[in-house]
């Protein structure tokens, strides 16, 4: 290749593109456009979303992996030899195609679990945004994994991946897993109960979507992010330690056995640990405005409470007792989320309904995907029993 011609291009596949996240990967790759060209997207059922953005990117592939979206009217402005697919398993699908080199998967729940395990036995690189897939079938996935294959999206994922670069893991004494503390930081446990979903999804430092920001302010999502790392990078749970970070511009920080921190500070954008996922091993021009520690004023830390915040212990509990119980945790929150938002519940109803269904469950080892698959759907039908029974 002569040195001036222009390289080629990632050719990237998005998976949940009408999402937080995968907008958020539309607007790096609209920003990259030399560099990244996109060639597959997914959607549940945003179809005109999907629609809008395969005409913009000129993609030659779309999924709605939601059967009953097949005769959208939005789908007849799809451009001329757009092939368009429908079903769970069109989302992998299009992303195992030839033309594909590096999969997003932002599916939110654990549906992205077979996602994310398909595009590592193919081969090609997953730039991992669906934490649930490590939380639920993290002992299927890391085996998989070829060094560099598996690039972690999550803010604090991606920030610990880049604490650990050019140091030897070996030498590491404890990983610093932040966190903002959510909407509700300092208050009781009564004061929770008596929460609204409204306040509950004003998030103070990140945009996210709703099943997100709810985890957020339970602080199931940094117990969830704690059972992630824990698989990411071979570590205990013990090794782990959270810490609250208000101005959520400590990302995550790795300590060493000398003593030295090495922390990855930042922006809260999505945006910049998106674009390191496909930029790797190089780093592009921002995304994000970039923050002027001059003005930035003061960093706070505190210590969570997990006796507020139950949701945080009992993912604590589950990623210890390892096995399929992380399963568990993760589909009884969810629908225990989803009954929140849609006011069949108290904000501390959500952490109630989680543990119940850990109570009753007896941890197996994790075998296959169709093990999990069952254990999953065992568990929403009892989570579902037990949310319909709340007062």
């Amino acid at each position: 290749m002569e040195a001036s011609q222009t390289p080629a291009r990632k050719r990237i596949a998005i998976l949940g593109c009408t999402g937080s996240i995968g907008t958020q990967a539309l607007d790096v790759c609209r920003q990259h456009a030399d560099k990244l060209e996109v060639v597959a997207l997914s959607a549940h059922r945003s179809a005109r979303k999907l629609v809008d953005a395969a005409r913009e990117f000129g993609v030659a592939r779309v999924a709605l992996t939601d059967e009953a979206c097949r005769h959208d009217p939005a789908l007849a402005d799809l451009p001329a030899g757009v092939e368009a697919s429908f079903g769970p398993q069109a989302a992998v699908d299009i992303a195992l195609a030839d033309d594909v080199d590096c999969v997003l998967v932002s599916i939110v729940g654990a549906a992205g679990l077979a996602a994310s395990a398909a595009v590592l036995k193919s081969g090609k690189q997953l730039a991992l945004a669906n934490k649930e897939s490590l939380v639920v079938g993290g002992d299927l996935l890391m085996p998989l994994a070829r060094p560099g294959q598996l690039l972690p999206v999550d803010s604090e994922h991606a920030a610990i991946f880049q604490c650990y670069l050019g140091e030897r893991a070996d030498q590491a004494y404890a990983i610093w897993l932040t966190c903002s503390g959510g909407p509700f930081f300092g208050r009781s446990r009564n004061e929770l109960a008596r929460v609204t979903k409204d306040e509950a999804l004003a998030h103070p430092t990140w945009n996210m979507g709703a099943k997100i920001t709810i985890d957020s302010a339970t602080l199931m999502n940094k117990g969830l992010e704690k059972i992630e790392a824990h698989h990411l990078f071979g570590v205990d749970m013990d090794f782990i330690r959270v810490v609250i970070q208000r101005q959520s511009k400590i990302h995550s920080m790795v300590e060493y056995q000398d003593g030295s921190v090495i922390a990855h500070l930042g922006a809260s954008d999505m945006r910049i640990p998106i674009q390191y996922a496909f930029s790797y091993p190089d780093r592009w021009s921002t995304p994000a405005p970039r923050v002027d520690f001059r003005t930035l004023g003061s960093l706070d830390f505190a210590a969570p409470d997990e006796e507020a915040f139950r949701c945080l212990h009992l993912a604590d509990i589950a990623g210890r007792t390892g096995g399929t119980l992380p399963c568990v945790l993760n589909a009884a929150n969810e629908v225990a989320v989803a009954g929140f938002l849609q006011g069949a519940c108290r904000f501390t109803d959500i952490d109630a309904i989680v543990e119940a269904c850990m109570d009753e469950h007896d941890a197996q080892a994790v075998e296959s995907l169709e093990q999990l698959a069952d254990i999953d759907a065992a568990t929403r039908r009892r989570a579902a029993q037990l949310l319909a029974a709340r007062p």
